[in-house]
């Protein structure tokens, strides 16, 4: 019972027959226009005296409605009321105006629908409460039989009398299961005749895509700039603290190095900051490269006490600039997660060879290494840069020793 009575008077069902009383409304201006036609076809002064007359006028408003769709604004229009109140998702609808003439036939139909349906339900929404309120009251006011009512004789009985009061319930009921049906015909309908089209889904799935991508180089922007300086100036910082007393000719250094990270880190945030506002180009701080920047990221990076041994050819200079920039991510995070994960010796080797760029971190799995459940973010944007860069990666344990290993191709594949 609760079920029931929820699909014919629940919120859903109301919203749908206001929608509905809504079309009706809208039908009003285009049935008034065929009473003009049906009264100069047939001579009747009073068209709306006369239900056949009426469904006539009816009938001829509907095509002038379809034609009258064709206006840009009546798909977003009714895209949106449709979406308000027959309970649809925001994106099974259009937004836009219809462009192709498969979009503009498919509105006309919706429109007529809505009209139609909607002007029936409201013509019953009219005439039927009154009806059954004079049913459910007539045992109760007996001079309402006096009346010019027109109704039927058989109430003078008194078990059809006592039987009023059911009738004009089940006639209210009849007129909400009516709404109800028709509310969900019209939401049915909707995704099928006011719905994208194919190529509407595919540039809004390319849009997503787009923006995805945007983020998830952001992100692993974020990750390495921000993620690298946070762990070498927590490194520097502990170093600097143990030797102070000690050595505070190291503690200078130290505490200078992290003025630089942080200087730097500042100004790589800034650009990538710079992405998210609306109409800005990134910002002014130009993206570290591995020919210009390797020298200084390895110099804060054993500031922190950790040696770091690299080997770096020649060629490994003169890079196409995406790949230098790339390279120099890659080489920052595989330092990072080293670091991170144990307090032995570092190697970084870096060469080219056969057109390509070879890059491997690695370290001994001393007692003091720490397990990297699933490589962490970091090893996962490095295969993300790797892949863009059409290259190919390894992480993990090779023996008593934890090795990251890269190849990216010199010519630029993206």
């Amino acid at each position: 019972m609760t079920k029931a009575w929820g699909l014919l008077f629940g919120g859903r069902a109301r919203r749908r027959w206001i929608h509905l009383v809504l079309g009706g409304a809208l039908a009003m201006p285009y049935v008034l226009v065929g009473s003009v036609a049906v009264g100069l076809l047939t001579g009747v002064d009073d068209v709306f005296g006369s239900l056949p007359l009426q469904l006539g006028s009816f009938a001829v408003g509907l095509p002038i409605a379809a034609a009258t769709s064709l206006f840009p604004l009546t798909r977003p229009l009714e895209s949106g009321a449709a979406r308000a109140l027959c309970g649809l998702d925001a994106d099974a609808l259009s937004h836009g105006p219809a462009r192709t003439r498969a979009e503009r036939g498919r509105t006309a139909a919706w429109f007529t629908l809505h009209l139609g349906l909607g002007g029936i339900i409201s013509g019953m929404s009219l005439a039927v409460p009154p009806f059954a309120v004079v049913l459910i009251v007539l045992p109760l006011f007996t001079r309402l039989r006096d009346t010019p009512l027109a109704l039927p004789g058989l109430l003078d009985r008194t078990w059809a009398l006592a039987l009023c009061p059911v009738a004009g319930l089940a006639v209210l009921t009849a007129l909400a299961s009516c709404a109800a049906g028709c509310g969900a015909l019209l939401a049915h309908w909707a995704p099928a005749l006011l719905g994208p089209t194919s190529a509407d889904r595919l540039a809004a799935a390319e849009a997503r895509a787009a923006d995805l991508a945007v983020r998830n180089r952001l992100a692993r922007e974020l990750h390495d700039s921000v993620g690298h300086a946070l762990s070498a100036v927590m490194l520097q910082a502990s170093a600097a603290r143990r030797v102070l007393d000690t050595d505070p000719e190291f503690a200078r250094e130290a505490l200078a190095a992290i003025e630089d990270t942080t200087r730097r880190t500042v100004g790589e945030l800034d650009a990538v900051l710079g992405v998210l506002r609306d109409g800005d180009t990134p910002g002014t701080a130009p993206a570290p490269t591995l020919a210009a920047d390797l020298e200084g990221l390895l110099r804060r990076t054993r500031a922190g006490g950790r040696q770091v041994t690299a080997a770096v050819g020649t060629g490994a200079t003169d890079l196409p600039p995406l790949v230098s920039r790339e390279a120099y991510r890659i080489v920052q995070e595989g330092l990072n997660n080293a670091l991170k994960h144990s307090d032995e010796p570092v190697g970084l080797r870096i060469a080219t060879a056969a057109g390509r760029l070879e890059i491997t971190v690695e370290n001994p799995l001393g007692s003091s290494a720490t397990s990297r459940p699933g490589g962490g973010h970091g090893l996962r944007g490095i295969a993300d840069r790797v892949r863009l860069l059409g290259g190919t990666s390894h992480a993990g344990a090779s023996g008593d020793t934890w090795r990251l290993h890269v190849r990216l191709p010199l010519k630029e594949s993206v």
